[in-house]
């Protein structure tokens, strides 16, 4: 009897355990600091992880299919740059930059699931060299400077407030709304549980396991574009050099929220409270005046724990 409320017990934290773990950081940060508990904070955080959760609920989708995506933050960077190119007053409506913006991104993603689907080569080899060769057209494209005089529409998707909620907050709702319905209600998405979890059993059930590939990395460069066009606008000019190392808070968010390296297992509601989760200690840990070095040490102890509780359940 005892064994089995422990077994029920550890089965509740496995699969309740980031929920758990979300709630007692916000407890303990609100008896830390009177400050973390204030709507104005709160609304700050939102903000402020806007980006990297729309990046995060991107590469969800190409984990789950059992990949990896190591050229966001490159893609962030290249996508600001082109879409601010076209951003400026007085020139182009504002849908031009947007959808060139987001096309460029979606390009990459194509050019990532074609070479490692058709080419057969490792994902991670894959994005690696994108991730230079992404940074080095955001350069080219830049001349290695800043892009800036851009348009107060462009500024506004950004850094304006609609219903005094930050846009940034709204599309970041959006599309956790749609990856949500895409991931749990559609073909496609039971798809890419299947081809995650096991390959071969998917192809052999008929299912067009390129494809289903092809498209988990067309939505993950697409949401990439969308948050490079968001962190160009917030900052008011289209960075070369934005988003170094904006993959790994990604990643790590994605791991975080339970979703399994080893793919076929992972929801969007766990990458959203993992977003948060980073999201919470940074500005926590910001309000107790933690040096920032120290804040990167616990980030990674964090991450290497959420990674040895992934392969204690997978086994």
């Amino acid at each position: 009897m005892i064994a089995g409320k422990l077994k029920q017990g550890s089965n509740i934290i496995s699969r309740y355990g980031i929920f758990i773990a979300f709630i007692v950081l916000c407890i303990l940060l609100s008896v830390a600091t009177p400050h973390f508990l204030t709507g104005q904070n709160l609304l700050i955080i939102l903000r402020q992880v806007s980006v990297n959760g729309i990046l995060a609920i991107g590469v969800t989708f190409v984990i789950i299919a059992g990949g990896i995506d190591l050229s966001l933050g490159s893609v962030v960077a290249l996508t600001g740059v082109v879409a601010a190119g076209y951003a400026h007053p007085n020139t182009y409506p504002l849908i031009v930059p947007l959808l060139i913006g987001l096309f460029t991104g979606v390009g990459v993603g194509l050019i990532n699931g074609l070479v490692i689907t058709l080419g057969k080569v490792a994902p991670f080899i894959v994005t690696l060299g994108m991730m230079t060769m992404a940074r080095g057209l955001a350069l080219v494209w830049s001349d290695g400077r800043p892009v800036s005089n851009l348009s107060p529409a462009f500024n506004f998707i950004g850094g304006g407030d609609w219903l005094y909620i930050p846009v940034p907050i709204l599309l970041f709702v959006l599309v956790v709304v749609v990856s949500y319905i895409l991931l749990n209600n559609t073909t496609i998405g039971r798809y890419i549980y299947a081809v995650g979890g096991n390959e071969q059993a998917a192809k052999a059930s008929g299912i067009r396991v390129n494809a289903v590939k092809l498209f988990a990395y067309i939505i993950c460069g697409g949401l990439a574009a969308l948050a490079g066009i968001v962190l160009a606008s917030r900052i008011t000019t289209g960075q070369p050099n934005a988003g170094i190392a904006y993959e790994l808070d990604a990643i790590a968010a994605v791991v975080i929220g339970g979703t399994s390296l080893m793919g076929g297992r992972g929801t969007v509601t766990g990458t959203v409270v993992g977003v948060l989760i980073i999201g919470i200690i940074n500005n926590g840990l910001d309000l107790l005046n933690v040096s920032s070095y120290y804040q990167q040490i616990i980030k990674g102890v964090i991450i290497i724990g959420a990674v040895l509780l992934d392969r204690r359940n997978a086994r």
